[in-house]
C-alpha cells in the first residue's frame, strides 16, 4: 500500500458488510403498527376539504342570499333547524371543525411543549374542551325548541 491510498475500513468477520465500529442491532426492527399520525394527517386533508364546502355553503346561506345578516334572528334559526338536512349540515360542520381544529392544536402542542408534563396537561385540557363544546353543540342542535312560550 502506498501513501496515497487510503486503508479500507476494518469489517466484522461475518457476512455483514459493515464497519467494525457498528455493532449488530440489539433487537430486530419491528414494523410500526401504530399509524395514528398517518391517519391524523389524512383526516386533516379530508376534513379540510369538507369544511371548505360546508363553510362556503354556510356563509352563502347566512350572509349572501336574500337580505344577508339583517334576516338572521331566532325565527330564521328555528325555521332552519326544523329541517333535518340543516341540522345534519350544522352538526357536520360542528364536529369536523372541532376535530380538525383539535387535531391541529394537538400537533402544535406536540411540537412546542418541551416538558412531558406540560404536554400532558395541555392535551388533557384540549381534549376536555373539545368534548365539552362538541357535546354541548350537539345537544343544542338536537334539542332546540322553536316554541319559546313562558
Amino acid at each position: 500500500m502506498t501513501s496515497s491510498e487510503t486503508p479500507a475500513a476494518k469489517t466484522v468477520a461475518t457476512s455483514y458488510d459493515r464497519p467494525a465500529a457498528l455493532s449488530l442491532p440489539r433487537t430486530p426492527r419491528r414494523s410500526n403498527t401504530n399509524n395514528f399520525e398517518m391517519w391524523a394527517w389524512l383526516f386533516m386533508r379530508i376534513s379540510g376539504l369538507l369544511l371548505i364546502f360546508l363553510v362556503i355553503g354556510h356563509i352563502s346561506i347566512m350572509l349572501l342570499l336574500d337580505d344577508g345578516v339583517h334576516r338572521i334572528n331566532f325565527a330564521f334559526v328555528a325555521g332552519r333547524w326544523a329541517s333535518p338536512f340543516w341540522q345534519f349540515w350544522d352538526l357536520s360542520m360542528l364536529w369536523l371543525a372541532q376535530l380538525h381544529g383539535g387535531n391541529g392544536l394537538r400537533t402544535v402542542i406536540n411540537d412546542y411543549a418541551r416538558k412531558d408534563s406540560t404536554r400532558f396537561w395541555l392535551q388533557t385540557l384540549l381534549a376536555i374542551s373539545i368534548v365539552l363544546i362538541t357535546v354541548l353543540g350537539t345537544y343544542v342542535i338536537f334539542t332546540f325548541d322553536p316554541n319559546i312560550t313562558g
